[in-house]
């Protein structure tokens, strides 16, 4: 199963609209070098395989801490303060996530 496929089941099950409301944005992720973004508009999501053109935030990041921030286990503002997340681009974007995915 590809990461794209994985997580595409993971975050439909956790989307939250009313986060999405107003938001029209790109996160990428970077998981140590595999590239997939989320394109975040109208309410709704996309995710997609490879780079994005101009991602409003890029973040590194291990698949793991990823998983655990979508369920929970894994504090953002923590995992950033040591060094588990890179941000680049709007770095407090990257909050927005766990709005738009609650654990």
């Amino acid at each position: 199963m590809s990461t794209v496929t994985e997580y595409k089941e993971l975050l439909a099950s956790k989307f939250n609209p009313a986060a999405a409301a107003g938001v029209d944005e790109v996160f990428q992720f970077d998981l140590e070098g595999e590239l997939f973004h989320l394109v975040v508009e109208e309410g709704g999501y996309e995710l997609l395989e490879g780079e994005h053109d101009d991602p409003s935030v890029t973040l590194q990041l291990k698949s793991a801490t990823l998983k655990g921030l979508l369920d929970g286990s894994v504090n953002g503002m923590t995992a950033f303060m040591m060094g588990k997340i890179k941000a680049v681009g709007n770095m407090m974007l990257a909050t927005k996530l766990t709005q738009l995915f609650p654990a």
